[in-house]
C-alpha cells in the first residue's frame, strides 16, 4: 500500500512539474528581451529585475527538488544588483540555460507517464460512453471501438495504461530529479572553493576567539589571583618581620594572609570554571546545563531525554554549554523573561547533529549581531549572540533566532558531532 501511495504521489508531482515548466519560457523570454535591449541602453535597468525573477523561480525549484528527492542541490551565490555584474555571473547564465532547456528535456520526460495516464483515463472513462458517437473509424490504441465488447476492451486497456503510468512515474521522477540537479547545481569546483572560503573564515574566527580567551585568562589572572598572591607574599613578609617584636600583630597579619589566600583560591576556581566547568568535565553536557538552570533565578526547565547515552566530544560540549549560559544570561538581563525551557537532543550516528533549543517568554526583539540601542538585542545582548554564533562557527554549527518584538524568543543551536563513550549522568531532568 505504501508503494502504491508513493507511486501516485510521484505521478501528481510529475503533473505539477509539467505545469510549472510551462511558465518557465516566460521568465526566460523576459531575460532574453532585456539582453536584446542592452545595445540601445534599455536593457540595463530591465536585466537585474528580470534576472532576479528567474532566480526566485530557480531557487524555488531547487528547494522543492531537495525536499522531495533528498538530493543535495548546490545553489549559486547571491545575484549581483547591476546589469554588468549580472552578465559576468555564472549562476545567471546557468539559470537562463535551465529555463530554456527545462521544457525540452525535463518537461518532455515527465510528460511520458502523464500522457499514458490521461490517455488511459480517456479509454477507461470516456470511450465506453461516446464510442457510438465517434463512428466506425474510432480506434483506441490498436483496438477498434465499434461494439460494447470492444468498448469494454478499450476500458480495460485504458486501465492498463493508467497502471503503467502510475508504475512508471517514480522512475521518471527520479530521472528528472537527477537531470534537474545537474542543470541547477553549481559545479563541484565552485562548491569546493566556497567551502574553502568558509573554512578559512571559520579558522580565522577560531584563532581570534582563542586569542581573546587567552587575553581574558591573562587579564583575570593579573587582576585577580596574581594581585592577591602578591599581597599575600607582602603580608607574610611583614608578619615574619614582626613575629619576634609584636607576636599579636604578626598573628593578625597571618589571619589576613589566610583570608587573602582564600580569596585568591576563589578567583582561581572562578577562572577554572570559566575555562571548563568541573561538572561539564565530570558529568557531561546534560548535568552541566541542569547546574546552570539551578544557578539561575529564572524558572528553567531542562529536557535532556534526546541526548545519547554516550558522551559528546569535549569541545562540542563546551561550546554548547557556554552558548546556553549566554542565552540564559540574555534572557535574564535583557528579555525580562520569567520562564525558560531548554531542550537538548542528538540525531545519533556518525553524522549526528547536536540540537539545543532555548525558549523564553521574554519581550523578544533579540538581535543576532551587535547593534546599538535595540530592545532585548542591543548592547551586550547583541554582542553576546554574535559571540555565540562565532563560537559555533568553529564547529560548522549554526544559531537560528526567532525573536519577534513582544516575544517569545526561540534560539536553536545545531552543531554537527558524533557521540562517543558512555556517560554516567541521567538522561532527563528539570532545573
Amino acid at each position: 500500500m505504501g508503494r502504491v501511495r508513493g507511486a501516485w504521489t510521484a505521478l501528481v508531482r510529475c503533473q505539477r512539474v509539467s505545469l510549472r515548466t510551462l511558465v518557465l519560457p516566460l521568465y526566460g523570454s523576459g531575460v532574453v528581451l532585456a539582453l536584446l535591449l542592452l545595445p540601445v541602453g534599455l536593457g540595463f535597468p530591465l536585466l537585474p529585475p528580470a534576472a532576479a525573477a528567474l532566480r526566485r523561480r530557480s531557487d524555488a525549484r531547487r528547494a522543492r527538488l531537495a525536499r522531495w528527492s533528498g538530493l543535495d542541490v548546490a545553489a549559486p551565490g547571491p545575484l549581483p544588483r547591476t546589469a554588468r555584474a549580472v552578465l559576468g555571473d555564472e549562476g545567471f547564465w546557468r539559470d537562463l540555460r535551465w529555463a530554456w532547456l527545462e521544457p525540452l528535456t525535463g518537461g518532455l520526460l515527465v510528460a511520458v507517464p502523464l500522457s499514458l495516464f490521461w490517455f488511459g483515463v480517456f479509454g477507461a472513462v470516456v470511450q465506453p460512453f461516446v464510442w457510438r458517437e465517434l463512428g466506425d473509424g474510432n480506434w483506441y490504441a490498436f483496438v477498434p471501438v465499434v461494439s460494447p465488447a470492444t468498448a469494454v476492451a478499450a476500458a480495460l486497456l485504458g486501465l492498463g495504461f493508467v497502471a503503467g503510468a502510475v508504475a512508471l512515474a517514480p522512475w521518471t521522477l527520479a530521472r528528472y530529479a537527477r537531470w534537474s540537479r545537474r542543470a541547477l547545481s553549481v559545479p563541484y569546483e565552485t562548491v569546493l572553493a566556497r567551502r574553502i572560503d568558509q573554512l578559512t573564515g571559520t579558522r580565522a574566527d577560531a584563532l581570534d576567539f582563542q586569542a581573546a580567551e587567552l587575553r581574558r585568562i591573562e587579564r583575570d589572572l593579573h587582576d585577580g589571583a596574581q594581585a592577591r598572591l602578591v599581597a599575600l607574599g607582602m603580608t607574610l613578609a611583614e608578619a615574619a618581620r614582626r613575629l619576634d617584636e609584636d607576636p599579636a600583630a604578626a598573628r593578625a597579619l597571618l589571619a589576613d594572609a589566610r583570608e587573602v589566600s582564600e580569596r585568591a583560591l576563589g578567583d582561581l576556581r572562578e577562572l577554572v570554571h570559566g575555562i571548563l566547568p568541573p561538572v561539564l568535565a565530570d558529568r557531561g553536557l546534560g548535568d552541566a546545563v541542569r547546574s546552570l538552570a539551578l544557578d539561575s533565578f529564572l524558572d528553567v526547565a531542562v529536557d535532556t531525554a534526546g541526548l545519547p547515552p554516550g558522551r559528546l566530544p569535549a569541545a562540542v560540549e563546551s561550546a554548547a554549554y557556554f552558548a546556553v549560559a549566554e542565552l540564559l544570561a540574555n534572557a535574564a538581563k535583557h528579555a525580562g523573561a520569567r520562564e525558560v525551557r531548554i531542550v537538548l537532543g542528538h540525531t545519533g550516528g556518525a553524522d549526528g547533529l547536536l540540537r539545543v533549543t532555548v525558549a523564553d517568554d521574554g519581550h523578544g526583539g533579540a538581535a543576532p549581531a551587535p547593534a546599538p540601542a535595540a530592545p532585548h538585542g542591543g548592547g551586550p545582548h547583541g554582542g553576546g549572540l554574535h559571540g555565540v554564533r562565532r563560537r559555533l562557527r568553529a564547529f560548522d554549527g549554526t544559531l537560528a533566532l526567532d525573536s519577534p518584538p513582544g516575544g517569545p524568543t526561540l534560539a536553536t543551536l545545531e552543531i554537527p558531532c558524533a557521540s562517543s563513550s558512555p556517560k554516567t549522568s541521567s538522561s532527563s531532568g528539570t532545573g
